[in-house]
């Protein structure tokens, strides 16, 4: 694990601790060709320079956040913003199910919107896969 990840699994409180460290087991498990880093002050791994997936402290969960989620037809999932993105809230490390995760993750590599682009074609989404 990156030092800047751990870092910010530093700041959690135990249980918050637990959720983020299974949720990055599982995400370095099922993306492991993905880049990873802290952007915009939390875990997220990118596929191709395009944000898939990251997770963050909110006020009293962990937000699971896919950024082209809306379109995985995934009811556990529920819409977050303006443009595709979805979320799962965790309040719990055992709300995490590994099947869910494996299925989400997979999504993350056949269903991507570009954000890599959004600037550059001023707001406007395109589907890459």
């Amino acid at each position: 694990m990156k030092q800047e990840i751990q870092d910010y699994h530093q700041q959690l409180t135990d249980a918050e601790r637990a959720i983020a460290e299974k949720l990055y087991e599982a995400i370095c498990r099922h993306l492991p060709q993905a880049e990873h880093k802290i952007w915009h002050r939390h875990p997220v791994w990118f596929l191709d320079g395009n944000p898939v997936v990251g997770y963050c402290k909110l006020k009293n969960w962990m937000r699971l956040l896919f950024w082209s989620g809306q379109s995985f037809d995934e009811p556990e999932l529920v819409a977050e913003g303006s443009f595709k993105a979805s979320e799962a809230r965790i309040t719990d490390v055992s709300q995490i199910n590994e099947d869910d995760m494996a299925r989400w993750l997979g999504k993350c590599e056949s269903i991507q919107w570009d954000y890599k682009n959004l600037v550059k074609r001023k707001g406007v989404l395109e589907r890459l896969k």
